[in-house]
């Protein structure tokens, strides 16, 4: 573990912030970077507030919140990432952006930095061929919300090697973490699954089958489920889960994947869940 000293997490979206919150409490100096101060300064107010949810648990102390905010460093500057053992890149859910950051941080780092990307669907092995070090590019599917949840996927691309993976398997751990090994396909294990049952229960309530809240109901009681499945649509956000399902439809070109006609027709009006007030259910 001697390995990580500094983490460097590109994005401060949910996600990104939820990686960077995590990163500081464990110990590590942690570089937020994004393009806008406006998005660092509101990613900042979000680790602070989350922090404080966790004091008044008794998870973390007061003492402990001031030492993790005093390693994170919000920049700008991709300069400030130069010196960072791993970078994790956290941005939006597409191939190309994903590609592109990647890309540009390899030219940047150094030859022993890790890059992993944050990604729930798109195949890391294509990543990967766009770094300068193929061998050094690995998946690290954190899920939302990231203090919360304790799962990490690790993700092999075909190019990533072992000593890269156990870096980031053990990196894991010490963020509070449990990783499982995942080979590179489209969707991974976590989302390939969840999103054909959302894809499905959306079919349902396309068909008539039953309304949203019965669905939703039928699948906590019977199943066990914590939220249903257009419940946690609307959490994920329902452009995401159309951009997840599109990518393994492409990959696999299995008809089983393509997305429910009335998904599309949420995203094109602007219904994407609880980022937008109104999904499968509206929100104050």
């Amino acid at each position: 573990m001697d390995r990580i000293k500094k983490v460097a997490v590109i994005g401060s979206g949910t996600m990104g912030n939820g990686i960077v919150h995590v990163s500081a409490l464990s110990g590590f100096d942690t570089i937020m970077m994004d393009i806008q101060q406006k998005a660092l300064d509101q990613a900042l107010l979000t680790i602070n507030n989350n922090m404080d949810r966790q004091i008044n648990k008794n998870i973390i102390t007061e003492q402990s919140k001031q030492q993790a905010i005093d390693r994170i460093q919000a920049t700008i500057d991709y300069a400030n990432i130069i010196d960072c053992d791993i970078v994790i890149e956290s941005v939006f859910e597409k191939k190309e952006i994903k590609q592109s950051v990647i890309e540009q941080v390899s030219k940047l780092v150094t030859a022993d930095c890790i890059i992993a990307s944050n990604t729930s669907s798109v195949p890391l092995t294509e990543i990967a061929s766009y770094a300068k070090r193929p061998e050094r590019v690995i998946g690290m599917h954190f899920f939302n919300p990231v203090p919360v949840m304790e799962l990490v996927e690790i993700i092999k691309a075909l190019q990533t090697n072992a000593e890269t993976y156990e870096v980031v398997k053990e990196l894991a751990v010490k963020m509070g973490k449990t990783p499982i090994r995942v080979n590179d396909s489209a969707g991974f294990v976590t989302s390939r699954l969840i999103m054909m049952l959302i894809n499905e229960a959306i079919c349902a309530l396309h068909e008539g089958v039953a309304s949203a809240d019965d669905i939703d109901v039928g699948m906590k009681l019977a199943m066990n489920h914590p939220m249903g499945p257009l419940a946690l649509a609307d959490f994920i956000g329902l452009d995401v889960c159309l951009g997840v399902l599109d990518t393994m439809y492409t990959s696999f070109g299995d008809p089983k994947y393509r997305p429910s006609p009335l998904l599309k027709k949420m995203v094109s009006a602007g219904y994407l869940g609880r980022k937008t007030k109104k999904g499968f259910y509206e929100y104050e």
